[in-house]
């Protein structure tokens, strides 16, 4: 195991150095909030793809594959699926407007910042959220790794992405970004599928151990999938974690191609997980929770020095989705939260002062999400209540404003509201993981967005003009933006 350790050691001393020289290039608001909005092709991609398949669809996408066989694709595929539909249909649009936050996107959509406060403390929420459950994971790779106390896990974890994310904001989390994309790519594609297919015998000898059902694409069935796609689908299309960086892009064109890359390597990826959990099954049938098989197959088949590296492959999930979620939260409070109750919303500052105020708001976030980590055991409602607030509460207004004319700020603000109470309450009476509270608080988000935004005046034809110049580029706003830098 010592050679396991090494290998740890050097990953996550590597991530603290990345964010150090991040910290040299952060100097300004939108270098350090969004990478100074010229990241290229290459570098869009892996780090798109680090962000969105975090410690869920690594270890959740094994376990998934363990318990329902193939079809235990289908979390992380709808992730994919998502991606790219964000990226053919609507990301180009969302990096020419040159905002750092969704609801700054509200703001100049329809116009005054009410439906913008609303719904930065919805997406705050969150992202709040999405960094717990990540920040969880924790406690699971280290007691593999150290049979490490839960709590210390945690905190070990959690302090190591708050540190590189404070250091250099998005410049930092880029850099170890992409060497988790890296580090994934060889742990879990190149090295951990391939082994783990073999020791389980090959696809013939799964096949002839398992159920037929372990190799029927829709086993694990048609009403699961569905939610998946509402869920996970579009939570993809309007999370303030996936906008921030398609603002990071240094072109439309990168956008729009270099997250279509980066949706269909989820869908390989996807497929990889469920295979891995099906080869699992095979070798271990009676693990006590789906959850173990991927820390199971990890410790007990792969030869040392391998080990280390597919586990450095776990963190890497973790801590790409972890760090891209606390400078969401962290630049939703600050920016859209916090700025717009001491009523600076508008107010401009020093490029100095800017960095410094992120910089503390995620030193802010960051201890409160490693608090509540430690606070929260299930992994699985807590990441159930983000997503449902997520998308019964902001998908409407978002795409609303992207597609419809007619829409009203009295309308986004009436589905924000209608949306995210019909939600919560449905949790509360059909319990969280129930699949009413999403599909209901949908249904009424939609229909308050409607009914009120028909029921009251349109929206300014200045406020639309100024949307649609916006949306195409021409904005004089753009003009304080930085030329993006050739790479």
């Amino acid at each position: 195991m010592a050679v396991d350790y090494a290998v740890i050691v050097v990953y996550l001393a590597g991530m603290l150095a990345m964010g150090w020289w991040g910290m040299r290039r952060a100097r300004s608001k939108s270098e350090f909030l969004v990478a100074g909005r010229r990241l290229g092709p290459a570098m869009y991609s892996g780090t798109m793809a680090a962000i969105v398949l975090g410690g869920a669809s690594t270890i959740g996408g094994v376990g998934l594959g363990y318990q329902y066989g193939l079809s235990g694709a289908w979390m992380v595929f709808t992730i994919g699926l998502g991606l790219l539909a964000l990226s053919v249909f609507f990301s180009a649009r969302i990096a020419r407007l040159k905002v750092y936050t969704v609801s700054e996107m509200l703001d100049l959509r329809y116009g005054g910042g009410r439906a913008g406060v609303v719904s930065g403390v919805v997406m705050w929420a969150y992202t709040l959220m999405l960094a717990v459950t990540s920040t969880i994971a924790y406690a699971t790779i280290f007691d593999v790794l150290f049979d490490m106390n839960r709590t210390v896990a945690i905190v070990l974890g959690g302090s190591i992405v708050v540190a590189y994310s404070t250091l250099g904001g998005m410049w930092s989390i880029t850099l170890t970004d992409m060497v988790q994309f890296v580090v994934k790519t060889i742990g879990v594609l190149l090295l951990l599928l391939p082994i783990a297919v073999v020791k389980a015998g090959g696809f013939g000898e799964m096949k002839a151990q398992l159920p037929t059902e372990y190799f029927d694409p829709l086993g694990i069935g048609g009403e699961t999938i569905f939610t998946y796609v509402l869920i996970y689908t579009f939570g993809m299309l309007i999370g303030q974690d996936i906008w921030q960086r398609v603002f990071t892009a240094r072109s439309d064109r990168t956008a729009k191609w270099g997250g279509t890359v980066a949706g269909t390597y989820c869908l390989a990826y996807a497929l990889a997980g469920a295979v891995i959990g099906t080869a699992a099954k095979v070798l271990y049938p009676k693990l006590g929770s789906p959850d173990d098989a991927f820390a199971t197959i990890v410790k007990d088949e792969l030869p040392v020095g391998v080990r280390g590296l597919v586990l450095a492959a776990a963190l890497a999930a973790v801590m790409s989705t972890s760090s891209g979620a606390l400078i969401a939260c962290a630049t939703v409070a600050n920016n859209d939260i916090w700025s717009r109750l001491r009523g600076l919303g508008r107010v401009p500052a020093g490029d100095h002062d800017e960095v410094k105020g992120n910089r503390a708001f995620i030193l802010l976030m960051g201890l409160a999400v490693i608090a509540t980590a430690v606070a929260i055991d299930n992994v699985v409602e807590a990441l159930t209540v983000a997503y449902n607030l997520l998308v019964g509460g902001l998908l409407v207004p978002i795409l609303g404003g992207l597609v419809w004319k007619r829409g009203t700020v009295y309308g986004a603000l009436a589905s924000v509201v209608a949306g995210g109470l019909a939600v919560i309450v449905l949790m509360a009476t059909y319990g969280i993981l129930a699949n009413e509270p999403v599909y209901y608080g949908l249904l009424t988000s939609l229909a308050a967005y409607l009914a009120v935004s028909l029921a009251t005046p349109a929206t300014d034809a200045a406020v639309l003009t100024a949307w649609r110049e916006r949306l195409a580029g021409r904005a004089p706003e753009l003009a304080s933006e930085p030329v993006a830098a050739p790479q």
